[in-house]
């Protein structure tokens, strides 16, 4: 598959100087077009911060301290979205690149009906579009998240959750977008109202043809709905393999850790676990591999040096381990024992 958003090496620090701290850690990744890329970690592994980042959404203290984020538009040559003027960002926002945040079902205007939400984007990214079409572009928008246009007069304190969140993602939709970031969007609601919205959001991506990246702690939900999954850890990508892949066959221990701690789908009943510990101070990270404190299966080389991702076998899956070398990891010249940085 062709790539749409290529992250090269991005490092996001919070403040500045010597109190800095590293919230994202010389991050790679690569969202091919039409697929679901599922990023997964606990609180506080940097996944948020990694699409504030590649965004440009950051708020203060936050920088951007390296990398490149390059888009690949559908016609035109590819671009570093970190590079863009202010103008060239605000197009970027939206019309190629769409955010649903965190909590975003109480993120609508209490005041303003669904309406003027929904048409406020159209005004704002395709001004010389009437009003009659942008009203029919909301009213369509609607229908296809599962909303009846009737509620276009209603305002959000008049609808559900579940009703709110779908709006949402029709405001996130309704410039058809390439690419649609979800932040934990269903986060607050029931099991069952996650389900339709995420069985909604699959339908609308094959009809449409967007690229998501889907974060979320939920593991369990990115196995089911991603065709790839990464696995953030103290702010690096610590694996990465194909959704399956990862379901069966988990090398890395935080991500056989994440995998033990839902029910399994399918076949026999298994024990949960936990994780024992808590995750690393961004602020003093343990040196060598960050997962080593609180790994079952830490040996020597994983609290002196830090492991490369790298592939491990033949599959196209990455991990960084040391219970599983690769010749990336073995021919690596820049990594330290003792700082933690490389």
């Amino acid at each position: 598959m062709d790539p749409i958003l290529e992250i090269r090496h991005l490092d996001v620090d919070y403040g500045l100087g010597d109190r800095a701290v590293r919230a994202v850690r010389d991050v790679s990744l690569t969202l091919h077009r039409g697929e679901v890329l599922g990023l997964a970690g606990e609180s506080g592994s940097g996944k948020s911060t990694l699409a504030y980042g590649l965004t440009r959404l950051l708020a203060p203290p936050g920088v951007i301290s390296g990398g490149q984020v390059i888009y690949h538009p559908a016609s035109g040559e590819p671009y570093d979205v970190l590079s863009l003027s202010d103008n060239g960002l605000r197009q970027f926002r939206w019309a190629e690149t769409a955010i649903v945040f965190q909590g975003a079902m109480n993120s609508l205007n209490p005041v303003h009906k669904i309406s003027t939400q929904l048409t406020d984007v159209l005004k704002a990214h395709e001004p010389s579009m009437s009003e009659h079409t942008r009203q029919a572009r909301a009213r369509e928008m609607l229908k296809l998240v599962g909303i009846s246009p009737d509620r276009m007069d209603a305002y959000p304190h008049q609808l559900s959750g579940g009703m709110r969140q779908r709006v949402m993602i029709g405001m996130a939709l309704i410039l058809q977008p390439q690419v649609v970031i979800m932040d934990e969007p269903t986060t607050a609601l029931d099991v069952v109202m996650q389900r339709q919205i995420l069985g909604q959001l699959i339908e609308l991506r094959e009809r449409l043809g967007f690229s998501v990246i889907f974060i979320t702690h939920d593991l369990s939900l990115l196995v089911e709905f991603s065709n790839r999954i990464a696995i953030m850890y103290g702010g690096r990508i610590v694996e990465e393999a194909p959704a399956a892949t990862l379901y069966r066959d988990a090398l890395h221990p935080y991500s056989k850790g994440l995998l033990s701690s839902f029910p399994a789908l399918r076949g026999p009943r298994r024990e949960l676990a936990g994780i024992p510990g808590s995750p690393p101070d961004l602020a003093a990270m343990p040196a060598g591999c960050s997962f080593h404190p609180r790994c079952p299966r830490a040996f020597e080389p994983c609290s002196v040096t830090i492991p490369v991702l790298g592939r491990p076998d033949a599959t196209g899956r990455t991990v960084a381990c040391w219970l599983h070398p690769s010749a990336d990891a073995a021919d690596s010249p820049g990594v330290s024992v003792a700082s933690g940085e490389h």
